[in-house]
Formats: structure tokens, C-alpha cells, sequence
């Protein structure tokens, strides 16, 4: 065995080698990253890590680099087990080494399954189908991982802020104080002060059992669809520090790495989807914070990458731009905005959650569907059924006033993280409206309320055929409008400014957009 790099770069060229593997090979290909090797051979990839010790990794010795072997085995097949099939050992001697052979064990590698780079997320960009089931799926990866023992420092400040700071000393390092120092020290301090005002949220948030052994590197570029399957890999094995974290500041990488691609939209999609199915909308202060974060991760990336010799005019260039955009994003995540709080109003079947989510997705805001919350308060899955006569099961007038305390705790805690947020209910009683009307004032943000209308024979008809579909969060049926039909209380005259009527045989448009925008930023140049 031998923990040189000249011994394993002998080892590596050795084994580019037919031969030396136990199944059917036609090319080998060898990719290099600056703590890999990876062999690309027939239907297989064999990942052996370099002998080297970075400080925040430590390949030394063989026997750490089969215990991260076996620790990245362990990792990531929770999360793509297709692709990681086991240790895989290489024998025989330097010159001719074999995988799995006799003899002396030379070193490990991991061998996965290989799959074609255009399936990978950041070759093929996903579309909204593709993002809604992917953010349930790191929503659902987050319920079950587990929890940071009590007794290890994971999570604490200092452990959260220390990976934030290194980024910084990191870029500076590579890029030599070539510029671009006064949004590096803008964004430092940025980072600093937020802290100081997260610190009680970041306590809170590892006692309430946030802090879980997550994948830590979950953007677009280990993400691949594979076998029908969405597959997320590479998580990081090598520093606990950095995979034991808040649940929220793993999605965060995601989320940012999708904002980054200009694919806003669907970073909505993807932020309330994930929402939605975690419930985790006390988070919401962290979540800029985390993106920062996120964005100052891949700028480091792009800065070690940058100060590589080798690199081409064309690819000094491109990368220079791509660091770039990372530090513009950074700093526009940093940035405070005017939030604005919108609540729907209309009877079930009216389609204000198809406009809501609609709008949700073009005003980046966060959707509260109240079908979702009252369930969740009683235990349930957005997609059990809970069907009952009206005022019975969990459709009491006590669930029904527990459901909007919720709803109105969480568009408090939204605005105050800077989002504009959408409550999605019927809002049928004129009280519970102004008590959200009360909220955005109190907040200093714009309010609205968006009745959306249909014709009685329509709700009907649209109530009767969501019946029949399954994994609706709404149990409402013809009973339930009709009671809805006869108890609404019409508008008030200190409402009349906030309205906004839509009718939902039309659907979402970019006219509904403008009105809403206008009305918006009227109310927004009334408080300056």
C-alpha cells in the first residue's frame, strides 16, 4: 500500500487498462477533480479519492480513505441507491493492478452505477413537473434522517457561521485580491450582522430537532435522472460539519442554484412545493441567510477554479462571468424587499388555489393553502381523506379557528422574513379578514384581497369532479358550498380599497399580474 500521489498517479494510469477491470470495457475515461479520481469504465464509474489532507478533509492514510469510501457508500445511497453500488478494491501491484483481484490491497474506490451526463439536472434544465416532485422528495428525505445528537456542537453558531466565513478567506486566496473586494467585504459583513440577529432562531432551530445529517451539496449538477428515477448524489462524506446542518440550509442550495440559472419560476415552485410538504414555514427568517450562503459556496468553487493554470482564454472568461454572477446573486439575496400580504377569497371550486399557486410562482411569494394547515394541525397528509357533514370532524368552528391562528402565525413570520405571501382559504367571514387586514397594517405592508368569482353552476361542477380526483387537500363537497353559499358576508366598506375582484372562468393572466402589481406598489409609495 502506498499514501503517495506519485504512487497512486502510477496507480491510476495503470488502470487504464481494460484488463484490469472484471467486466466488459471499450474505453476508459479518466476524469481529475482536486480531491478525485474518477474511471469511467463501460457501465460502471470507480471514484478513488487522492491522498491528501486539505484541512477540512483528510485522505491520508488508506484506511481513512476506506472509511470515507464506506461512509460515502453509506451517505448517499439514501438518496440514490441505484448509483451506489459498493467498495470495490484494487490489488495486484502498480504496475498491473486489477479491481477485485488477489493479492495485497492497493486502495479503495467506490463503484457506482454510470448514467449519461445530459440526464444530469444542470445539463437539462427540469421542468415544473420535474421540480414539484423533487422538492417532495427532499422534503420527505428531510422527515426521516436523523436528528444531531444533543451532545455534538453541530448546528450551534459558531458550527453554522464557521463554513460561512471560510468561504470568504477562501475566495480571497484564490483570487489574490483581484478585485471585486468591496462586495466580498459587503457580503462579509452582511453575514455577520445577520447572525447576530439569527442567533436565537438558529438555537431554536437545533432543539426542535432541524439540525439532521443531510446531503449538504444538493445543486443541480448532482442531481440525474436515472432508470425513471430522480436520483440525487454526491453528498458530502468528508467533513460532518458540513452535512450535519439545518434541513433548510440543504434545500437552500437548491433553491439558490435555480435562481441562478434564471429559472425563477420554478424556484418558486420548488421553494412552496418543498413547504408545503415539510410544513417548515418557521424557518423562513434563515432562508436568505442560507442562500447566501449557498451562493458564496459556489462563487468559492468558481474562484478556486479560476485561479487554476491550464484554463483556456475561453474558459478564464466564462468562468470569471460565472463567478461574477454568483457575487451579484449573493448580494441581491441580501438585499431587504417590501413584502406584501395577499389573502384569496372565494367559495370552494371558485380556483383561487390555482390562482394563487399561479401567482405565487411569478411574484416569487409563498402560498399557505388552508386545506393543507387545517389537516396538518389534525395529523393528517394533505392527500387523506377527512370528508364530513359541515362544522363536523375536522371542520368544527374550533378547528376552523386554530386553522387561520395558523395561518396568520405563519403569514407573520413570512412578511417579517421579507416574503410577499398568499393565504389561500375562503375567507367567507368578514372578521377573520380584518384581522389579516389588521396584520398588514401593523406589519407596514401592502394588503390585498383577491375574490375570485365563478358562476354557481360552475362551483358545482368544478367541486363534483375535484371529488373525484385523488391526493386533493380539499374535502369540500356539494354540501359544504352550498352552506358556503348561504353564509357569506359580503364585503365591508373599509375593505373596498384592498379588493380586488378576478373571475376565474378566465384564467391567470399577465393582466391579472399588472393589477395586482399596481395596487401593490400604489399602497407601498403611500407609506414613503
Amino acid at each position: 500500500m502506498g499514501d503517495s500521489m506519485a504512487q497512486q498517479q502510477s496507480l491510476i494510469s495503470a488502470l487504464q487498462r481494460a484488463e484490469a477491470y472484471p467486466h466488459a470495457v471499450d474505453k476508459i475515461e479518466h476524469i481529475e477533480t482536486h480531491i478525485s479520481h474518477l474511471l469511467l469504465a463501460g457501465e460502471f464509474v470507480y471514484k478513488i479519492k487522492k491522498p491528501v489532507d486539505l484541512g477540512f478533509l483528510d485522505f491520508s492514510t488508506q484506511e481513512k480513505r476506506r472509511y470515507f469510501c464506506e461512509e460515502e457508500l453509506r451517505l448517499n445511497r439514501r438518496l440514490a441507491p441505484e448509483l451506489y453500488l459498493d467498495l470495490a478494491t484494487i490489488t495486484g501491484d502498480y504496475d498491473i493492478p486489477e479491481i477485485d483481484g488477489k493479492g495485497e490491497i492497493l486502495e479503495y474506490a467506490v463503484r457506482m452505477r454510470r448514467f449519461p451526463q445530459s440526464s444530469l439536472f444542470d445539463r437539462t434544465l427540469p421542468d415544473r413537473e420535474l421540480v414539484l416532485r423533487l422538492a417532495r422528495r427532499v422534503a420527505r428525505f428531510h422527515a426521516v434522517i436523523p436528528a444531531v445528537d444533543p451532545r455534538e456542537s453541530y448546528g450551534q453558531p459558531q458550527s453554522v457561521l464557521q463554513p460561512m466565513l471560510e468561504n470568504f478567506a477562501h475566495i480571497r486566496a484564490a483570487l489574490d485580491a483581484r478585485g471585486g473586494n468591496e462586495k466580498l467585504a459587503s457580503l462579509e459583513t452582511w453575514t455577520r450582522k445577520r447572525m447576530e440577529r439569527l442567533l436565537l432562531v438558529i438555537r431554536q432551530r437545533r432543539e426542535q430537532g432541524h439540525i439532521r445529517e443531510c446531503h449538504g451539496d444538493m445543486h443541480l449538477g448532482n442531481i440525474a435522472r436515472f432508470q425513471g428515477r430522480i436520483c440525487i448524489f454526491d453528498g458530502i462524506e468528508f467533513n460532518p460539519l458540513l452535512h450535519w446542518i439545518d434541513t433548510l440550509s440543504d434545500m437552500a442550495f437548491l433553491l439558490m442554484d435555480l435562481q441562478h440559472k434564471g429559472l425563477q419560476r420554478e424556484a418558486a415552485c420548488f421553494l412552496n412545493a418543498y413547504l408545503e410538504t415539510s410544513g417548515d414555514y418557521d424557518g423562513l427568517p434563515l432562508l436568505p441567510f442560507y442562500l447566501v450562503y449557498r451562493a458564496m459556496v459556489r462563487a468559492k468553487v468558481t474562484a478556486i477554479r479560476l485561479a487554476q493554470s491550464g484554463l483556456s482564454r475561453d474558459e478564464r472568461r466564462s468562468t470569471a462571468a460565472e463567478y461574477a454572477a454568483y457575487i451579484d446573486l449573493a448580494c441581491r439575496l441580501s438585499r431587504a424587499t417590501q413584502p406584501a400580504l395577499i389573502i384569496t377569497f372565494g367559495f370552494s371550486g371558485s380556483g383561487k388555489s390555482r390562482v394563487a399557486g399561479w401567482l405565487a410562482e411569478h411574484l416569487s411569494a409563498i402560498q399557505v393553502r388552508s386545506d393543507v394547515e387545517r389537516k396538518r394541525l389534525c395529523g393528517l397528509l394533505k392527500g387523506d381523506s377527512a370528508v364530513s357533514a359541515p362544522e363536523e370532524g375536522i371542520y368544527t368552528p374550533e378547528v376552523t379557528g386554530a386553522t387561520y391562528t395558523r395561518l396568520h402565525a405563519i403569514a407573520t413570520t413570512a412578511i417579517h422574513a421579507g416574503y410577499t405571501t398568499i393565504i389561500d382559504a375562503t375567507f367567507l367571514d368578514v372578521e377573520v379578514r380584518d384581522r389579516f387586514r389588521k396584520l398588514a397594517k401593523t406589519l407596514g405592508c401592502p394588503f390585498l384581497i383577491l375574490a375570485c368569482h365563478a358562476p354557481v353552476e360552475l362551483l358545482r361542477q368544478r367541486v363534483q369532479q375535484r371529488n373525484r380526483e385523488e391526493n386533493d387537500p380539499s374535502d369540500a363537497d356539494l354540501a359544504v358550498l352550498e352552506r358556503q353559499l348561504k353564509i357569506n358576508q359580503a364585503f365591508s366598506v373599509a375593505e373596498s380599497p384592498f379588493l380586488l375582484e378576478w373571475d376565474t372562468t378566465e384564467a391567470p393572466s399577465s393582466e391579472l399580474l399588472e393589477q395586482i402589481s399596481v395596487r401593490l406598489n400604489l399602497q407601498s409609495e403611500e407609506r414613503t
